[in-house]
């Protein structure tokens, strides 16, 4: 299995996951136009895709999923507080009733040979999930858009392979950045958004020998920078109580508007 970001951060949300077989996509929060060039870079087209898997019902991840649903007949994946959520969204378009297929947290399901594990995360959307793929041997997390972790977090993430987890604010240039107060309590509470400290707090509690590949998502815009968000998650990892050093495992930082590598599982 692969992941690849297509685009990561505050202003759009688009992951491909997949193996020779099967094409997936977590999130369709960029245009029509740039996740079907996302895909061409991959020598895919969005008409390969098998299946979208939403996390919740904001704009970054979902604003281009009307247009690509409908155009591809693309089946959506989503919790049915989400689905709901999305229906009520004019700028969505109607998407075809019959596209919509509604999973649960913590009800496996494959699409075709990818085993799909949905999880809970805090955020406040609807019913917002993380995601876990597994095939044979191999396993691959995406966690974004959480504002806490729990040990119900740790547990699902065990074992990966491959992990895309969020690191979106340094916690001080938030603070003291232009946001208003409401929207700085937003980001920081439990239904917010991950901060570089404990993005790199949660990774050294799921640290094991045979994760390959970390890479960092959706940082925000005007409250991080990707040098920041790095460092600060190898601090963490430096200062944990376990035997692993930051450099044990290879750490990158999702661009913002282009594709990542293409990491394998």
């Amino acid at each position: 299995m692969n992941l690849c970001s297509i685009c990561s951060g505050s202003s759009g949300n688009c992951i491909y996951v997949g193996d020779s077989n099967t094409h997936l996509m977590v999130d369709a929060g960029a245009s029509g136009k740039k996740m079907e060039s996302g895909m061409n870079e991959l020598d895919l087209s969005l008409k390969d895709v098998n299946g979208i898997l939403i996390t919740h019902e904001h704009s970054d991840h979902i604003k281009g999923l009307g247009v690509v649903a409908r155009k591809y007949g693309i089946p959506i994946y989503a919790t049915g507080g989400t689905i709901e959520a999305m229906k009520e969204i004019k700028q969505l378009g109607k998407i075809p009733e019959e596209l919509f297929h509604e999973i649960k947290a913590d009800n496996d399901f494959y699409i075709n040979e990818i085993l799909v594990k949905p999880f809970e995360i805090s955020h406040d959307a609807a019913e917002p999930v993380g995601y876990r793929f597994e095939k044979g041997e191999k396993s691959i997390g995406i966690a974004t858009d959480l504002g806490y972790y729990s040990d119900y977090t740790i547990d699902k993430l065990q074992g990966l392979d491959v992990l895309l987890l969020e690191a979106n604010h340094d916690i001080h240039m938030l603070q003291v950045g232009a946001y208003p107060y409401y929207l700085k309590q937003r980001i920081l509470g439990k239904r917010g958004h991950l901060s570089n400290e404990s993005s790199g707090q949660l990774l050294s509690r799921i640290l094991h020998d045979g994760l390959k590949t970390v890479l960092l998502g959706h940082l925000s815009r005007e409250n991080n920078f990707a040098e920041l968000a790095y460092e600060t998650v190898r601090l963490e990892i430096a200062m944990a109580d376990n035997q692993y050093k930051p450099d044990d495992f290879p750490i990158y930082v999702a661009a913002r508007e282009s594709n990542s590598m293409l990491v394998t599982a």
